[in-house]
């Protein structure tokens, strides 16, 4: 009997890499016509390196570094800091599309792309088979057991599990990430030393910086990894003037040296339900307008852009938040901040609490000393279901802590607990995930 894993993002990706190379005859069933989601977005991947620039997760990461490193075509950066909060794992995400494929192949997991679960077929919590629709019609799958790594809980929830979405119908704004090229670094950079308030930089006391040594340290880097505050004056006077519209900031990213290219993530928009299939469809327009008044933006007001130029904008809407397990043990925001520990533990996360809110509002808390925070195994299990363990950010957790591991680093932690879980399932043919015990997964990981 076969492994399905739902959803082809971080956690997927992960979910499917560990369960094969455990021995499970594995499946990726993704919606899209292309894997990886947000994760070849552009964005650095957080939640892999503490604030204190320690490694967090490891295994299957580690793979697909090596793999990114093994291809050697300019694609890996590599952990970057700018002394604001947390250090940032940046790729070129084309080079990573094609490292991430490759590890797939190697461990023989089968992908089913263009195809999305319509019906769970389950009995007293067990589910039996998988309803899927694709291009050539209709299929229905068979499994042992199925890892939702749907970024939603979607198939917990067509299964018969509770999934809670959003907090009393609020969800952090939707985001269109998008990519500029010819972008010259050293300009930029020297900008922000020269003008640290016009970035959001040093406000993490661990990193033991200020804001004007912390812009001194990046411009000695040479990356451009900074995030552009809408409450310096430039920004902060278009967005005064609505030529741009209410944000935070803009995060920029490093993702390609040659080609001078840098991620923005700056879009929003506020209040939509990430559920609602309609609004966050609707969203897209929207979004991509802001996405044009962005680099105009940058082109005349920022040294460095004068030449940039769009070089890919994100083939999907970005959601942070939207449904979440309700599972045998939830996350809390304060064990997130106080670098709580869990016997049961199956992964690790060090990112700091981000929740964006309405217009420039948005909450960031470090995690206590720089440190990391236990996710327990019981905070993948639904209440109620046997076969089905989640992965990514739609595990068992509170708002708060959601803000937290939602990010792409812990979404693979928690991707490849689920796959070793799910391997040993299989092989030993367990009836449920409860009977499996957290130690055994952890030994299968290696890494922990």
């Amino acid at each position: 009997m076969r492994t399905i894993v739902v959803g082809g993002g971080a956690a997927g990706i992960s979910a499917a890499i560990a369960a094969a190379k455990n021995g499970a005859d594995t499946f990726l069933i993704e919606s899209e016509s292309i894997i990886g989601g947000d994760l070849f977005s552009g964005m650095p991947l957080l939640g892999a390196y503490t604030s204190l620039g320690k490694p967090c997760v490891y295994g299957v990461l580690d793979e697909i570094i090596d793999a990114v490193k093994t291809l050697d075509l300019g694609g890996w950066i590599g952990p970057v800091c700018d002394w604001r909060t947390v250090y940032g794992l940046c790729f070129d995400p084309e080079i990573l599309r094609l490292a991430v494929t490759l590890l797939l192949k190697k461990y023989n997991v089968r992908l089913l792309l263009n195809s999305t679960v319509t019906r769970v077929d389950s009995e007293n919590g067990v589910v039996r088979s998988l309803e899927i629709i694709g291009r050539n019609g209709m299929r229905v799958v068979d499994c042992a057991c199925v890892v939702d790594a749907s970024g939603g809980g979607n198939i917990t929830a067509m299964a018969g599990g509770k999934v809670h979405y959003g907090e009393n119908g609020r969800f952090q704004p939707l985001s269109l990430i998008f990519r500029m090229a010819n972008v010259e670094f050293e300009p930029f950079l020297r900008f922000i030393r020269d003008n640290p308030s016009e970035g959001i930089l040093g406000e993490n006391p661990v990193l033991g910086k200020n804001p004007s040594e912390a812009a001194e340290a990046l411009y000695a880097g040479g990356l451009p990894y900074v995030a552009v505050s809408s409450g310096g004056k430039i920004m902060g006077k278009a967005v005064r003037e609505k030529t741009l519209h209410p944000c935070t900031a803009a995060f920029i990213t490093p993702v390609s040296v040659r080609k001078k290219e840098i991620c923005v993530n700056a879009t929003r928009i506020s209040g939509i339900d990430s559920a609602d299939d309609l609004k966050v469809s609707a969203a897209l327009m929207e979004l991509s307008e802001q996405t044009v008044n962005l680099l105009r933006f940058f082109r005349e007001k920022i040294p460095g852009f004068e030449r940039a130029c769009i070089s890919a904008a994100a083939h999907r809407v970005g959601i942070r938040e939207s449904g979440r397990i309700d599972g045998e043990y939830s996350l809390r925001q304060d064990e997130v901040i106080n670098a709580v520990r869990h016997s049961d533990y199956i992964a690790r996360g060090c990112h700091h609490v981000d929740i964006h809110g309405e217009g420039t509002a948005q909450i960031r808390i470090p995690v206590k000393n720089g440190q990391t925070y236990d996710i327990a195994y019981q905070c993948l299990l639904p209440k109620g279901l046997k076969n089905i363990i989640a992965a990514g950010r739609c595990l068992s957790s509170d708002r708060g802590a959601n803000g937290s591991a939602r990010v792409m680093g812990t979404c693979i932690a928690t991707g490849q607990a689920a796959g070793a879980a799910a391997a040993i399932f299989v092989k030993e043919d367990r009836r449920d995930f409860r009977d499996i015990e957290p130690a055994k997964i952890r030994a299968k990981l290696n890494c922990l």
